[in-house]
């Protein structure tokens, strides 16, 4: 047996996250990726970029203490290896390079800007084979704040993925217009008619929080149906509600929103009738890739 521990900085456009796992190899069985810590900072840069073009000096130097913050953690935990990716948010802003060499300098991470293909393929690389059967398809959604990547899998394979600028803050911020709906909706459908049924999986935060105040047990799924129906019952609440009735952090409270509706679309688009929920995301893939020797 062999113990790594490596870490992953997942910088969003809704929250910056630090995941620390436990990589323990065998000679004879599957490797095991376990959780030992994960903290989420509600640092929203998706509404700088979105709405200015560049990330506030507030922003920036929130960052810099939470990149500070997390490598002292890291190296509390005897972390080896890490990376840290920023995604939508940190793309577009003007002021990118500037920043990411500030937080270099004052923290010493570097962050690493990664394109929409990019995360699409680390986030599919996640572990799905309990999820994934071979003999079925799949429609793989990763709602974020400044985008969401589509990944369609047959037969125990990636056959396509895209990201579009489709977010919860981007949403919010009223920075989407019809022709990424549309264009959406194009690619979803034209690639759902290759199959005869097909599935969903959802990662993200709001979606693992509204299947966790669903009550089912892992490996369940929630029907369009329900999600649907949460979806009515959250428009009836009024912000404060939410965060009074469901318990929702405020910087969950106003996303869960569009991001509901960004995952009845692409059911109803795919005509999938239930969606799955692993607990997985882009930090999980950081920390495989990484594994895998596939990051420098």
């Amino acid at each position: 047996m062999q113990l790594n521990k490596f870490a992953a900085i997942d910088v969003g456009s809704n929250g910056v996250r630090l995941l620390i796992s436990n990589v323990i190899s065998f000679k004879k069985k599957e490797t095991q990726f376990n959780k030992s810590a994960l903290v989420r900072v509600p640092i929203r840069l998706g509404e700088d970029v979105f709405t200015t073009g560049k990330i506030s000096e507030i922003n920036r130097n929130r960052m810099c203490d939470a990149m500070t913050a997390f490598r002292l953690l890291m190296k509390v935990y005897g972390v080896e290896k890490f990376k840290a990716c920023a995604t939508s948010a940190m793309r577009e802003a003007n002021n990118k390079e500037e920043i990411i060499q500030y937080i270099f300098d004052n923290s010493e991470i570097k962050i690493d800007i990664i394109d929409g293909k990019t995360e699409a393929e680390i986030i599919s690389s996640t572990d799905l084979h309990e999820l994934i059967k071979n003999d079925k398809s799949y429609l793989y959604v990763d709602v974020g704040g400044g985008s969401t990547e589509f990944t369609f899998f047959s037969n125990g394979q990636i056959l396509d993925s895209r990201s579009f600028r489709l977010g919860t803050v981007r949403l919010l911020d009223k920075k989407v217009n019809e022709q990424i709906w549309l264009d959406v909706k194009r690619w979803i459908k034209e690639k759902s008619n290759e199959f005869s049924e097909i599935s969903m999986i959802g990662s993200g935060g709001n979606i693992n929080k509204i299947f966790k105040l669903s009550g089912k047990a892992p490996g369940k799924t929630l029907s369009y149906i329900y999600l649907n129906s949460y979806y009515n019952f959250l428009n009836q609440m009024t912000y404060d509600q939410r965060i009074s009735k469901l318990d929702l952090n405020p910087d969950r409270a106003d996303v869960i929103i569009p991001a509901t509706k960004i995952y009845l679309a692409a059911m109803k688009w795919s005509k999938a009738n239930k969606i799955y929920v692993p607990k997985i995301g882009l930090s999980d893939g950081i920390i495989k890739t990484l594994y895998q020797g596939k990051f420098d």
